[in-house]
């Protein structure tokens, strides 16, 4: 068993708004790559059996790691849906394609004999998570952000307001916002309530040109939906000002080069006076969104960047109860305009955007797995986040001994939905480090056997559990299917956004 202090602290990662992920080389930093050589050199010892749940990059790079370290090392990787990659698969952008290239490097860590794909098993519901615990040497939860940060409006459920996250999967063919069914059609302007990459990614797939998108993998539903939108402006809004947003370069860059597409300038007043003296990345940031884009003459389609607003409260139709009609905003003041940090607070001063649809994308939260408690894990149901110590060792609740899994995280659950692909391989990297560092604590420890995921499936069996788990060979055939779909439609793949057509497609037999 890992040798792991119950440590009884609270660490409660900060989140913030979620950032469109970037790419990164699959190849280790070289510091990480030297230690791993050195370890793998000189230990010869047992190897560790591990469950890692949740299949997106913060599994894939955690298992990267200990698999490199630990020679022999056993990754069995749980997943809810059938088909793995999580977060690069239904969040990155269609028109975002080199950030997918991360999935080469996973496939490598797949290709190994000692890792094994366990899809469309959803843990707590479909098989209990506590009975993992005996058969391995360490769980790894490394799942995302499920559940959506609300504004707080009343009204907020009705028609024609939508989570950026739930239209992003939608087009993303992400199987739980399947029959979202978007109405684009009910008015010319659109708001998104929130200024980070997810909010310009929305933006940007309402205003792109759809010969732009149709050769991309966004599912055919929603180029058939984008195809009746009447939406011609769109408001981005953030309760900030510009030095302060969350958006990168890039995508900002993107939507300020849209063809056919006008952007309304920043007020001058909103920028800092001396620009050369920022820090080079928010210099740079800064330049580009004060120079804006060239006046497209006769151009059809617009947006802006509305700055220190705050929702305040909807309005709806006086003749219909359910139509939308605008957005009352509060403006605020920043303490420190030129500060990244500046706190911000609300004025009496109202503003009203008129509009008839709402996206808000102002950040996520992970979800506690039932079971979680029982096998020890302290979830911040607050934060959403796993309570550890710092490092990726789960504080424990339970101080007993025993020949049970020890528990780790990384990812989102870990320290909340916030950085970009390389940040989330840099704190999987720190994961694993720990990992392999408790287990080798324990060269000369007596080790229980651990039977992985055939001894998972055996009680399974017993308890007369109705899995049909998708292994990486199922999943491949989902993926020569949908290239295949794809290329006779001239796009790299048609992704199915149902969990029955895709198990179709799998092979697995009922």
């Amino acid at each position: 068993m890992l040798n792991t202090a119950h440590l009884r602290i609270h660490f409660s990662a900060r989140i913030t708004a979620f950032r469109t992920p970037k790419l990164v080389s699959p190849t280790l930093p070289s510091k990480v790559a030297a230690r791993c050589s050195h370890h793998a050199a000189h230990y010869d010892g047992p190897s560790p059996t591990i469950a890692v749940i949740g299949s997106g990059p913060a599994g894939f790079y955690t298992a990267q790691k200990v698999m490199r370290e630990i020679k022999g090392t056993k990754v069995d990787m749980y997943e809810q849906l059938p088909v793995p990659f999580g977060l690069v698969r239904f969040g990155v952008a269609p028109d975002h394609p080199e950030v997918k290239n991360c999935q080469d490097t996973f496939g490598d860590v797949a290709a190994s004999p000692e890792y094994t794909f366990i899809g469309n098993v959803n843990l707590g519901h479909d098989l209990p998570l506590p009975l993992l615990a005996k058969h391995y040497d360490a769980i790894v939860f490394a799942y995302g952000a499920s559940k959506d940060r609300k504004l707080g409006l009343e009204g907020e459920d009705k028609p024609h307001i939508y989570s950026a996250r739930a239209f992003v999967g939608w087009y993303n063919g992400l199987p739980e916002y399947r029959n979202l069914n978007p109405d684009l059609t009910a008015g010319e302007t659109a708001v998104v309530v929130g200024q980070g990459n997810v909010a310009l990614d929305v933006a940007r797939t309402l205003l792109s040109k759809l010969e732009h998108l149709n050769k991309t993998d966004i599912t055919e539903y929603a180029i058939q939906a984008l195809s009746r939108s009447t939406i011609k402006h769109v408001h981005v809004v953030g309760r900030r000002g510009p030095m302060q947003a969350a958006f990168t370069i890039k995508e900002l860059r993107e939507l300020l080069q849209l063809d056919d597409v006008n952007f309304k300038p920043v007020p001058d007043e909103l920028f800092p006076k001396d620009l050369k003296s920022l820090p080079r990345p928010r210099r740079r940031l800064m330049e580009l969104l004060k120079k804006g884009s060239p006046t497209k003459e006769n151009a059809s389609k617009s947006w802006s960047l509305d700055f220190l607003l705050s929702p305040q409260s909807l309005t709806w139709s006086s003749s219909e109860s359910d139509k939308l009609e605008g957005v009352m905003f509060s403006k605020t003041r920043l303490e420190q305009p030129d500060s990244p940090e500046s706190k911000v607070t609300n004025t009496d001063e109202r503003q009203l955007i008129s509009t008839s649809t709402l996206f808000r994308s102002i950040g996520y939260k992970s979800e506690a797995i039932p079971g979680m408690q029982e096998l020890g894990a302290d979830f911040d149901e607050r934060n959403g986040t796993i309570r550890h110590d710092g490092i990726g060792r789960v504080v424990s609740l339970d101080t007993r001994k025993g020949d049970k899994a020890s528990l780790y995280c990384s990812g989102w659950v870990k320290r909340g939905p916030t950085g970009v692909i390389a940040s989330t391989m840099t704190d999987a990297f720190q994961t694993a480090e720990a990992i392999v560092e408790d287990w080798k604590k324990t060269f000369d420890s007596p080790r229980p056997s651990r039977g992985g995921w055939k001894g998972v499936q055996a009680d399974a069996q017993a308890l007369k559990l109705p899995l049909r788990p998708v292994h990486w060979s199922n999943w491949q055939n989902i993926d020569q299917v949908e290239k295949a779909v794809g290329a006779e439609r001239g796009k790299p793949r048609e992704k199915f956004g149902d969990v029955d057509e895709m198990l179709k497609a799998s092979g697995v037999s009922d």
